[in-house]
Formats: C-alpha cells, sequence, structure tokens
C-alpha cells in the first residue's frame, strides 16, 4: 500500500509508531489464536475511540498552559467537546453492538455498563489496556516531551478525533458487513485488521505533520 512507502526510516523508529504497530497487532493475535470472530474486533477498534476521545480531552487540557485567554477557552470547549463526543461515541457504540453482536429482540438497550459488561464477555480488556498503553506513548513522547502542546490549537484538537473516526469507521464497518455475511472468514479478518493500521499509521504521521507545522503560540 502506499501508506508504507511514504514512511521513513526515522519514522519506524518513532516509540510512538512502534507502540501502535504493537497494540494493533493484538487483534491479529485475538483472530489467529483465539479464535476471535467480527463482534471482537468491531468492539475493539470502537473501545479505541473513548481512549482516542479521553488523550484529546487531556491534550485540550495541557495544550498552551501559558496561555491566560487559552485557559479561559478550556472553561468552555473541554467540557463540550467531552459531552458532544461522549454523545456521538456513545450512539457509535449502540450501533456497533446493534449490528455485530448478534443482540436479541427483547434485549435491553446498551449502556455503559452494557458496553464495560461485554468487554469483559468478550476477554478484551487486556487488548483495551494495550492500545491504552499506545496512545499513552504516543501522548507522552510526541505531545508533552517533543513540545506538540505549545503549537496545539483548541479549535483543532476540538475536531481532530471526529476525522479519524468517521474516514476509518466507514471503511472498517463496510468492511464489518462484509466479513459478518462471509461468516467471518479468518483472512477477511486479518485483512480488516491489517486495513486498520494501515489507516491508524497515516493518521499518526498525518497529525506530527500538522503539529509540527504550526507556531508556538505566545503566552497573551
Amino acid at each position: 500500500m502506499k501508506i508504507f512507502g511514504e514512511i521513513s526510516t526515522g519514522d519506524w523508529q518513532r516509540s510512538s509508531v512502534i507502540a501502535l504497530l504493537l497494540a494493533n497487532l493484538v487483534p491479529a493475535i485475538g483472530v489467529l489464536f483465539f479464535g476471535w470472530e467480527i463482534f471482537p474486533l468491531m468492539f475493539l477498534f470502537w473501545w479505541e475511540n473513548v481512549i482516542i476521545g479521553t488523550y484529546n480531552a487531556l491534550k485540550m487540557l495541557t495544550a498552551n498552559p501559558d496561555s491566560p485567554a487559552g485557559w479561559a477557552g478550556k472553561l468552555f470547549i473541554i467540557p463540550f467537546f467531552c459531552f458532544h463526543y461522549g454523545m456521538f461515541t456513545f450512539v457509535h457504540g449502540v450501533f456497533v453492538v446493534v449490528l455485530f453482536s448478534g443482540i436479541k429482540s427483547g434485549a435491553r438497550f446498551p449502556d455503559a455498563n452494557r458496553f464495560w459488561q461485554l468487554m469483559h464477555e468478550n476477554h478484551l480488556g487486556w487488548a483495551v489496556f494495550g492500545l491504552a498503553v499506545s496512545h499513552g506513548i504516543s501522548f507522552a513522547t510526541n505531545y508533552i516531551r517533543h513540545g506538540e502542546y505549545k503549537r496545539a490549537n483548541l479549535q483543532q484538537l476540538m475536531m481532530q478525533p471526529y476525522g479519524r473516526i468517521i474516514v476509518l469507521h466507514i471503511a472498517i464497518l463496510g468492511g464489518g458487513f462484509l466479513m459478518m455475511a462471509l461468516h467471518s472468514p479468518r483472512t477477511g479478518l486479518l485483512l480488516l485488521v491489517a486495513l486498520k493500521i494501515a489507516f491508524d499509521l497515516r493518521a499518526h504521521l498525518a497529525e506530527r505533520r500538522k503539529f509540527a507545522a504550526n507556531p508556538a503560540v505566545k503566552a497573551d
């Protein structure tokens, strides 16, 4: 795929890229050795949206800490983001559970407790933890240590997770429906994992380039 041709040797050596690849290999291990079918895969991908939203709120909180005007904006933007993104993600999760888990008519409507229960029922806790660690490494190394927080823009951060979800999950949901129709063939599920890795790498490196292009924000 073209994405891999666009990555330099230095990119492959980034700790955040290595962590991203390792975390995204967990679903492949689940498919190969634990018999995962389409729902655990789709549900794990949905849980990553929760993780991304959490770290994005932290990015907004730590952006431009020396700017008094920035702190004033955070008082409104961060709660608004948490509410709006939370509702967006919740509705997305309901669709994933209803469409891919084989939920029966009359079963209770999915809620936060049900999402947590399904994660444990499908033994996804270790995989979710791996994704959280991967995004945590990127947050600590790229955003904090490399100073991206000094060039972060609250408005950009507000919209950033939505683009990833929309682009990635249109492709993933389409592939998910195909895999469900084909009764979750192992090869197809592995291709779905590979597709997600390619999307994630492209999004990760595009985010690094975008931050690098932004000038540092001066304190007011």
